[in-house]
């Protein structure tokens, strides 16, 4: 079992910054692919990025350009970088893990979700 805690999330201001985190409980190097979704009051799970053990990113059209996918295999953590927000940003941010590739939409853990709110 894995657990995985956000954190990061806060309120901002259009055109602001935050970095979100999630720390696993154990190793991630071993995780074939780690990301974010986010979900909005009303509107369904949005897959935000992903980011594979061979090192390769996906993110949303409606976020590429801004955020930014990272993660630190020594600190067992995932980042997201998220840049000129916009206020329809605003949404719950969950990290999921997938510990081998699997059918779109199945994952293996997730976090409980750190709320993120842009505005003025």
């Amino acid at each position: 079992q894995v657990r995985l805690v956000e954190s990061g999330g806060g309120l901002v201001q259009p055109g602001g910054s935050l970095r979100l985190s999630c720390v696993a409980s154990g190793s991630i190097f071993r995780f074939y692919a780690m990301g974010w979704h986010r979900q909005a009051p009303g509107k369904q799970r949005e897959l935000v990025a992903t980011t594979t053990t061979g090192g390769s990113t996906n993110y949303a059209d409606s976020v590429k350009g801004r955020f930014t996918i990272s993660r630190d295999n020594a600190k067992n953590t995932l980042y997201l970088q998220m840049n000129s927000l916009k206020p329809e940003d605003t949404a719950v941010y969950y990290c999921y893990v997938m510990e081998v590739p699997r059918p779109p939409g199945e994952y293996d853990y997730w976090g409980q979700g750190t709320q993120v709110t842009v505005s003025s």
